[in-house]
């Protein structure tokens, strides 16, 4: 039977201030808003001191297991695209940017990818979608991405490969992205299903259907990330997060609370990895709020004022939980 079930939240929350309330402040979430009156809300670290934030980084925390340095991007991107990296080959992630260091459109990407074919046929280039492109083949990695000519470029620097710590116990259903990636090359089962976009326009009801797959199937962890609100605060479209929050409080977590409750078991979490102010575009190392609920154990607290909600703000004053540190380990009776 499934013991946990977790739900990310990618870049979800944000820095609160008295001149405007977050997105999860402003979204209507009434699932969540019930978790939270019945659950347990705490304020986790999930982005290890000094790194810098990101998926990357975060999720991995989430599943288990804490870098302690920058992770290589280009692994991470090869192993959630299926892309095969020969032996003694390495993989490089890069960005196309615009004026100003803003993301490219997709016209520019392909403009790109066809100049480094033809400035590194050494080299395959992979569009894995919007500004993004992988780079695979034997280092170094060549004077055409390392000095363009007419493009903007960033070259994500190599990093620690990711570990295979866990099973097939875990399901991650998530896009092809980061999440995906760092979940494959951890051992996890990956699970990406059709109109996982990654995006605000992906979709949740499938992502949902295949996570209640996951629990009928006997997984003992089913981990579903959404990525449309790091993506919406990295367009500046606060409004476009807060639909996405609204979005999957209905199709995707509604749905799994009432799986659990049929199942009659295990429990449910539902945090962002990290945050994403939508004014800046730029990840937030801040801790996150996150609620705990289980159908076995729900309290209502009707009496608290205001109603508890997962929002910043809600969980600013509690202890602080630091996924980032091992838990230490009582010594044997």
């Amino acid at each position: 039977m499934v013991t946990e079930v977790v739900v990310i939240l990618d870049g979800a929350s944000e820095r609160p201030d008295d001149t405007r309330e977050t997105s999860l402040e402003r979204a209507c979430t009434p699932t969540l808003d019930a978790l939270a009156r019945s659950g347990s809300l705490t304020r986790l670290r999930t982005v290890p001191l000094g790194l810098p934030p990101g998926t990357e980084v975060a999720v991995p925390t989430l599943l288990g297991w804490t870098p302690d340095a920058p992770v290589d991007r280009g692994a991470i991107e090869a192993a959630a695209h299926a892309i095969v990296v020969p032996y003694g080959a390495r993989a490089w992630r890069v960005d196309v940017l615009a004026a100003g260091g803003a993301r490219a459109d997709e016209d520019a990407a392909v403009r790109a990818a066809v100049a480094l074919r033809m400035g590194a046929p050494g080299h395959q280039v992979h569009r894995l979608g919007g500004h993004r492109l992988l780079v695979v083949g034997p280092e170094p990695l060549p004077a055409a991405v390392r000095e363009p000519t007419g493009l903007d470029l960033h070259v994500w620097p190599e990093g620690l490969l990711v570990p295979a710590t866990l099973d097939a116990g875990t399901v991650m259903i998530a896009a092809a992205g980061a999440a995906a990636g760092v979940a494959r090359l951890m051992g996890a089962e990956v699970v990406i299903p059709d109109g996982a976009t990654g995006t605000a326009a992906s979709d949740l009801a499938a992502k949902a259907a295949a996570a209640i797959a996951a629990i009928g199937g006997g997984a003992s962890r089913v981990v579903v990330h959404i990525g449309g609100t790091d993506e919406a605060s990295h367009l500046h479209d606060q409004a476009a997060k807060i639909d996405v929050l609204e979005r999957a409080d209905e199709l995707l977590i509604a749905p799994l609370v009432a799986a659990l409750e049929k199942a009659g078991g295990g429990k449910l979490r539902v945090c962002p990895d990290h945050g994403c102010d939508p004014g800046t575009g730029l990840h937030l190392a801040d801790p996150v709020p996150s609620v705990t609920w289980s159908p076995a154990t729900a309290a209502e607290h009707p009496d608290e004022q205001p109603p508890r909600r997962l929002t910043e703000n809600a969980v600013a004053k509690l202890p602080l939980t630091d996924l980032t540190v091992p838990a230490v380990q009582e010594p044997a009776a």
